[in-house]
């Protein structure tokens, strides 16, 4: 490779490459599936797959698989080689048409709902080719959406595609009436990744991180993130060669990793992408997630995306950040007069009023079991969906609604009282980090999405709910005779009514709670909770006018929610249970005998010693580890008493019932870690873990 331009996307069946290998004429009609949603012409699979093998068997490949994206929150895929019986007991490499297009995974084994039954085991895989294939472990990956054998998708790419579909086609009618005809509307999404590093062989020792993602059990380290010292620190040398390593690996499969940082919490960071189609966006975040894992054992490092892997500090999230464009311009972009930009302001008050209508709909497509220790803690912001549009929007808002002139856009420079640094610009509007939903100069971030989430959902959800806005929109507009009134009105109208989203201030404050409830919002501080409104007749109507999701795909990843979120306490209780029965417990007693031994020993040899610091601490000792003792015993109780329970009602009561008790222990565990000694604390501490050399 002759420069690091040529090394981005050297693994990537891109278009450069396709461009060079296929044909002239298969190549356009390839192009025009991709760029203006033709249908794909089966004509012409059979020259991109003998293309796509020829390009892999340079790369060193031998064997392809369908990529695609079920409903574990994964991705999966089966490999089958190119090889083919020749003549004479010899073989050939081969790649058809039939084989690019459809692949045939088993359906029953992956989470359905319900929809497939053991015996219904057959399942297709689609090629996508709006999205590249790629090269990964030597072999070709090819992008797939995954359906039943009966047509009802089972992944969460096939929902993405429709949703982008349905607001595409809703926003060029818009545009339409602004007297606009773009080729394309697209979404672009650029999430940022947050992650923690801790040494491999601490977390080797560490079964609940090895089976949960998290530490179900750990007391506070002497220091914590107090000092806010970490943040945008100098990097660890293993961390920054680390963080190259991964951009080179990334670089390759064409993900545009942008910024990489160190996060507020000790061992925490941040990679950032460049905006990208959502699609491809949603693509590039799985792989990222994957080889963010694999790049960390090769440096010693554990990779750790669970939304809570320790108590008492920052959780990781996965901030999305989307827009909406046409092929040359974005349709969130202010520009330089918002207040006059009747285009940009319908828009804007589409996305208003459709978080305000489908609040449940966002809290929902960030709810699960991991997340629910994250949401409403350290700089994660709480259960209740809100809008920040900063002062300068809120205040062209308000005058429209208000009946009077609305303030213009002024821009500011920052004089900084030393002569030889520049006058810096000042945006017109501050950040706000502690809103679920904020405007940030051209797009929307959605900073409700836990570290290991697919952003696949949550983006199917903003895109249907604009698109659903948009539809009524231009139904309101399409036939006005004053069209500047008509749209002026509507905004108007539209911010009045939903204006109860809008929230600039202090999302982590006590007051916010109350002030929401007041509002009418929606609190759904638990994912069992949302999961409850999914499947509401205004959800289904949604789904359904817009070919999403039908009524019994709805239903089935209902089931799904409910049974992942039980399933995954069920293993935490279990893991929990197990670490105190044969790591904890035991641990504690043989610290309590030792103890005991001393004295006695003590005794033996001075009559009458006073040995009060030792008594002291032996009963401290014997009082937590009957308590623990107990607590473990009713949390034993408690998990077997849940097979009784099913769907939603044993969701509720692992997250009423069991992780309450699980909490219960960990209390008493915790607070023998800080007395028992360290030579007989069976397993890493914080201390260690978030603070190695």
């Amino acid at each position: 490779m002759d420069s690091r331009e040529d090394f981005f996307g050297s693994l990537v069946f891109n278009d450069d490459v396709m461009k060079e290998r296929l044909p002239k004429d298969v190549y356009k009609a390839l192009r025009q599936t991709v760029d203006e949603g033709k249908d794909l012409d089966l004509a012409i699979a059979n020259p991109v797959a003998n293309a796509m093998k020829n390009w892999a068997l340079e790369k060193g490949c031998t064997h392809y698989t369908h990529w695609f994206q079920p409903m574990t929150g994964i991705t999966a895929e089966k490999h089958d080689a190119f090889i083919s019986p020749a003549p004479g007991g010899k073989a050939i490499f081969e790649f058809s048409g039939k084989e690019l297009i459809k692949g045939e995974p088993d359906a029953s084994s992956f989470p359905s709902g319900g929809l497939r039954a053991t015996f219904e085991a057959r399942g297709y895989t689609a090629w996508d080719p709006t999205s590249n294939a790629f090269i990964k472990d030597g072999t070709l990956c090819i992008p797939t959406a995954f359906c039943s054998y009966s047509g009802e998708v089972l992944d969460k790419k096939t929902p993405l595609l429709r949703s982008m579909e349905a607001v595409a086609a809703e926003a060029k009618k818009i545009l339409s009436l602004f007297g606009k005809k773009p080729e394309r509307v697209i979404t672009t999404v650029g999430p940022e990744q947050e992650y923690f590093l801790i040494d491999k062989k601490d977390y080797e020792k560490r079964r609940d991180l090895i089976y949960t993602g998290r530490t179900l059990i750990g007391a506070r380290s002497p220091k914590g993130q107090e000092l806010e010292d970490h943040y945008f620190g100098a990097l660890r040398t293993r961390v920054s060669e680390y963080m190259q390593d991964l951009d080179m690996e990334l670089w390759k499969l064409g993900v545009y990793a942008k910024t990489s940082h160190n996060e507020a919490a000790p061992c925490q960071h941040e990679l950032a992408p460049v905006y990208t189609t959502t699609n491809i966006a949603v693509d590039n975040n799985q792989l990222t997630m994957e080889i963010m894992k694999k790049t960390a054992e090769r440096h010693g490092f554990a990779c750790l995306l669970h939304e809570k892997p320790f108590e008492g500090i920052n959780g990781s999230g996965k901030h999305n950040n989307w827009s909406l464009s046409t092929e040359d311009a974005n349709l969130l972009e202010p520009g330089d007069n918002p207040k006059d930009n009747a285009q940009f302001l319908l828009f804007l008050v589409a996305v208003i009023k459709g978080v305000d209508e489908y609040q449940d709909l966002l809290r929902v497509s960030a709810a699960s079991a991991g997340n629910d220790h994250r949401l409403g803690a350290h700089e994660a912001p709480p259960a209740i969906v809100s809008i920040f549009l900063g002062d300068e929007l809120t205040g062209i808002l308000d005058a429209l609604a208000e009946g009077h002139s609305a303030p213009g856009r002024t821009k500011e420079k920052m004089q900084l009282g030393v002569h030889v640094l520049p006058a810096i610009p000042k945006d017109t509007t501050d950040r706000n980090r502690t809103s679920p939903f904020a405007f940030t100069g051209n797009k929307f971030e959605f900073r409700m999405l836990g570290s290991s989430f697919s952003v696949a959902e949550p983006n199917t959800v903003l895109n249907t709910v604009v698109a659903k806005e948009l539809k009524g929109f231009y139904e309101r507009l399409k036939d006005a005779e004053d069209f500047n009134k008509a749209v002026s009105d509507l905004v108007k109208e539209t911010y009045i009514n939903h204006r109860r989203i809008v929230f600039n201030g202090n999302n982590y404050s006590a007051e916010w709670v109350e002030e929401a409830r007041r509002r009418g919002l929606m609190n759904l501080p638990t994912s069992p909770d949302a999961f409850d409104t999914l499947c509401s007749p205004k959800n289904i109507a949604l789904f359904s006018e817009f070919g999403i999701y039908s009524s019994v795909e709805l239903h089935s990843r209902y089931e799904i929610l409910n049974d992942e979120y039980s399933k995954t306490i069920h293993i935490e209780a279990l893991t929990l249970i197990d670490m105190i029965n044969q790591e904890i417990l035991p641990a504690c007693m043989d610290y309590s005998s030792e103890i005991a031994t001393g004295i006695c020993r003590k005794r033996g040899a001075l009559p009458g010693m006073r040995l009060e610091a030792e008594e002291a601490r032996l009963g401290e000792l014997e009082g937590l580890i009957t308590a623990l003792y107990n607590a473990n015993k009713e949390l034993e109780r408690t998990v077997a008493e849940a097979s009784s329970e099913h769907g939603s009602a044993l969701a509720h009561y692992s997250s009423d019932k069991i992780i309450p008790q699980m909490n219960e222990v960990r209390k008493y565990s915790d607070s023998l870690e800080l007395l028992c000694s360290e030579k007989h604390w069976p397993i890493p501490t914080y201390g260690k873990m978030l603070f190695y050399v």
